[in-house]
């Protein structure tokens, strides 16, 4: 009973890594659709070939703050909330291109994985979710060659941070008389690099692509049980050295940029995530308990590719103003039979908006991004704990997110 219960939380670690694309207030504004225009600092994340296109020094730093009141009906018809509703994300980018020279330098800090959520105990899948928390950083270095007047190449290292803790019940229902937690954190190194094609002076390519990473997650499970429930007996509060190696996705961006006059801007970008390295996780711990949990426990996922699909653009005014529109659609990539209420995946759109200004130094920017599903998603047949809990019933997913950005030239 105690091992299945523990191994749908195993799977929950990864099932919190979705993706964070939100990075910079000006791409935001625009629907993320940006690889192909690139032209200020946060390029390091969307298309690090872009910074060539940028002189001196550029200073370029925002904070992402998200609402996801995210709600849940069970089979039964209660309604549950996700009250972990208020996040924040930040991001800072740094950009150097010395005078005549074809080579641009940046250092981009950024997570482009994150958030988590915390569930009611009494939602009826406590025994498979309850809370979650994932931190992931990128530092990210990166060079751009200027090969072309109107043709760039660019990349770097990104090395990353994450860390993670998950919590579920073991066998109680519906009361907090029992808990499983795994903490752990761990390093990688990945790349990322991209190009950027000027095709015609109205016409603009631009392609990224970031690579999977595999961190191993190294850390400890905890696990009580106040109230005996046969054949489980009551024990006090248990740590055992754990680890678990979690696969992050690599990330494929292409896009076209349209500019019919200098003071519009429209771009198209089609963005592929491969969450298909979610197949499996297992946790491994040096020792079970009390022959009640094996040394390793696995969980399967298999999640599938998603796409995004994003369109946006800009119309330059006078005095260094502008404003932007935008809209994404993304596909879900979690089935049914592996649905974790930790990430309450589903087929979504989001629509933005945004205006910014440029000045001879200072430039800002501020994002509003309105997130929802692809109507309510009804989840069935999914698998039961052992104690017969499932993550059956109907999730809404909506979102209110701002995002603001500064820059400074130097």
């Amino acid at each position: 009973m105690i091992s299945f219960a523990v191994a749908a939380s195993a799977a929950n670690v990864s099932a919190d890594g979705f993706r964070l694309p939100d990075q910079d207030a000006f791409a935001t504004a625009r629907g993320e659709a940006f690889v192909a225009t690139a032209d200020n600092a946060s390029a390091i994340y969307y298309n690090p070939a872009g910074i060539s296109q940028l002189q001196g020094g550029n200073f370029r730093g925002g904070i992402y703050g998200i609402y996801l009141p995210v709600s849940y009906k069970s089979p039964s018809g209660r309604s549950f909330d996700n009250e972990k509703d208020l996040q924040a994300v930040p991001q800072l980018f740094l950009t150097y291109t010395p005078d005549e020279s074809r080579l641009s330098y940046g250092l981009g800090i950024y997570a482009p994985f994150g958030l988590g959520f915390h569930w009611p105990q009494d939602t009826g899948f406590r025994t498979l979710a309850v809370e979650s928390q994932l931190t992931y950083l990128s530092i990210n270095p990166v060079v751009a060659w200027r090969i072309l007047p109107n043709l760039s190449v660019g990349g770097g290292l990104t090395v990353n941070y994450a860390k993670a803790d998950i919590q579920s019940g073991l066998v109680w229902p519906d009361q907090p008389n029992d808990r499983f937690r795994f903490k752990g954190d761990g390093w990688d190194v990945g790349y990322n690099f991209g190009a950027l094609w000027r095709v015609h002076e109205k016409v603009s390519l631009g392609v990224s692509f970031r690579s999977s990473t595999k961190i191993n997650l190294e850390g400890h499970t905890e696990y009580y049980n106040n109230v005996a429930l046969p054949p489980v007996p009551a024990f006090p509060n248990q740590r055992v050295s754990a680890g678990t190696d979690v696969h992050f996705p690599l990330n494929v961006v292409c896009g076209i940029s349209y500019r019919p006059t200098p003071k519009w801007n429209f771009e198209f970008d089609a963005d592929y995530t491969d969450w298909s390295t979610m197949d499996t996780v297992t946790i491994k711990q040096a020792t079970g308990f009390a022959s009640l949990l094996p040394k390793d426990i696995s969980a399967a996922l298999d999640w599938k590719p998603a796409w995004y699909y994003k369109f946006g653009g800009t119309r330059y005014l006078d005095n260094g103003w502008s404003l932007s529109a935008g809209y994404i659609y993304s596909e879900n990539a979690m089935p049914d039979a592996h649905y974790s209420p930790l990430i309450a995946d589903s087929a979504r759109h989001w629509l933005s908006i945004g205006t910014g200004h440029k000045g001879r130094r200072w430039d800002f920017d501020i994002a509003y991004q309105f997130g929802f599903g692809d109507g309510t998603r009804t989840v069935s047949g999914s698998a039961p704990s052992a104690t017969g809990q499932t993550a059956d019933g109907k999730y809404d997913y909506i979102s209110h997110a701002v995002l603001v950005t500064a820059g400074f030239r130097f």
